[in-house]
């Protein structure tokens, strides 16, 4: 984007030439190719009030300092001859509306009008005038047609010729006729801000309600990427806790082991804020592969305290404490590995590093908040949820714990 940056300024003061600069993408979600990488098609019923109001759109665009390299694929260059037939005059000289259409079908359509045979190929015979005559309006003069008394009449008396702008290639979004705005996000700016900016400009020219907007291509993928993180996410988290809970026949425990991930994700989005970075499809592929990660933190500290539990009769204070102390090694050593095995891909450098860094980020990150916060998170809420089972199952206090209140009581009550 740096390198696309300084050219853009050179390549600008250019007389007669526009260049339009996007970076090689080793993977493309969208499948609509344009000038720019982002895409907003604009479709109607009514192509005339299409070419009408887009210009004007694609105007103030360009105005917005969040966008960059903004055209379109509405190409209007081509030049058009109409033709329209003097019905009176026609009739007049005795001349049928179909004789008129021959005529030009013969002198333009190239028409077949036989074909030759040999012994070994065969060729198709077309009807056209002289190519040398078919490229100004006045040659039309030299093309006649027939009357009903047989004279040959000219053409150019039964007709008049009007001189235009047509466009050279009519796109369509689905069976109705479409226009599509390409246009690049300036250096330092988030997608989500260029699409908020597009939106209120867009509401600010007042479309008529035939004409419809939606993003394409990239855009289009960038915003329903956006719609389904949250989706994805909560389903990583519901089977990771249908497994956990199957593991423990418990439906307590599983929320202990999953309150490690919050951190974790915390983690990954300010590391990449931290190095400039946005949400994009390879971090969320980062945040989902902490989900099986990070939650190995919570299982070595639950197994333990839960072994612990029903092995040694130690109540559930003392057992979440021992088990972060006796396991506080092997989960700093796991932690280790992981954020040291995720280091080559925050420094790795060449073609396809814009894919990796990102996922090594969200990793890293979530790693090494995660491993800050999970000794003092995991063992609040597991005593947390634990005296909550025993209140709604009626069980009371473990042993340990009210017996340290009674002494605390008795303790205070002289004071």
């Amino acid at each position: 984007d740096q390198v696309a940056d300084r050219l853009r300024v050179k390549l600008s003061t250019i007389q007669g030439l526009r260049v339009f600069l996007r970076g090689a993408q080793d993977v493309r979600v969208g499948a609509r190719m344009g000038k720019s990488t982002y895409q907003l098609t604009f479709w109607s019923l009514d192509i005339d009030e299409l070419y009408k109001w887009v210009p004007q759109v694609v105007e103030r665009l360009q105005t917005l300092p969040e966008l960059v390299d903004v055209a379109t694929d509405r190409e209007q260059g081509g030049y058009q001859l109409n033709v329209m037939v003097d019905r009176d005059a026609a009739a007049r000289v005795g001349v049928r509306l179909q004789d008129i259409e021959n005529a030009l079908n013969n002198a333009f359509a190239q028409r077949q009008i036989s074909t030759i045979y040999t012994s070994r190929n065969q060729y198709r015979v077309v009807l056209e005038i002289d190519p040398a005559l078919q490229r100004e309006p006045r040659h039309l003069e030299r093309v006649h047609v027939p009357s009903a008394s047989g004279a040959q009449v000219p053409l150019s008396t039964l007709i008049r010729v009007e001189e235009g702008l047509a466009p050279l290639v009519v796109n369509h979004q689905g069976p109705f006729p479409a226009i599509t705005i390409s246009y690049n996000v300036a250096t330092g700016v988030q997608l989500q801000q260029a699409l908020q900016a597009i939106d209120t400009a867009v509401k600010g020219i007042a479309l008529p309600e035939g004409i419809r907007v939606e993003a394409a291509g990239e855009a289009q993928a960038a915003a329903q990427q956006s719609g389904t993180q949250a989706i994805v996410i909560l389903a990583a988290l519901v089977a990771v806790y249908i497994v956990l809970g199957v593991l423990y026949e418990s439906l307590a425990h599983p929320l202990t082991i999953i309150s490690t991930l919050p951190s974790a994700g915390l983690g990954a989005l300010l590391a990449l804020q931290a190095t400039g970075r946005d949400l994009n499809l390879i971090g969320l592929i980062g945040i989902v592969l902490l989900i099986g990660i990070v939650k190995k933190n919570g299982i070595m500290l639950v197994d333990f305290a839960l072994a612990a539990e029903r092995q040694r009769g130690l109540p559930p204070r003392e057992a979440i404490f021992e088990a972060c102390i006796e396991r506080f090694r092997p989960i700093l050593m796991t932690t280790l590995a992981a954020v040291l095995g995720a280091l080559p891909l925050v420094l790795a450098t060449g073609p396809g590093s814009e894919l990796r860094i990102p996922l090594g980020i969200t990793i890293i990150g979530g790693l090494l908040v995660s491993q800050l916060l999970t000794l003092y998170t995991t063992p609040a809420i597991y005593l947390l949820l634990d005296r909550l089972h025993r209140r709604l199952s009626g069980k009371g206090a473990p042993e340990g714990e009210s017996k340290a209140s009674a002494e605390g009581s008795a303790e205070i009550r002289p004071a």
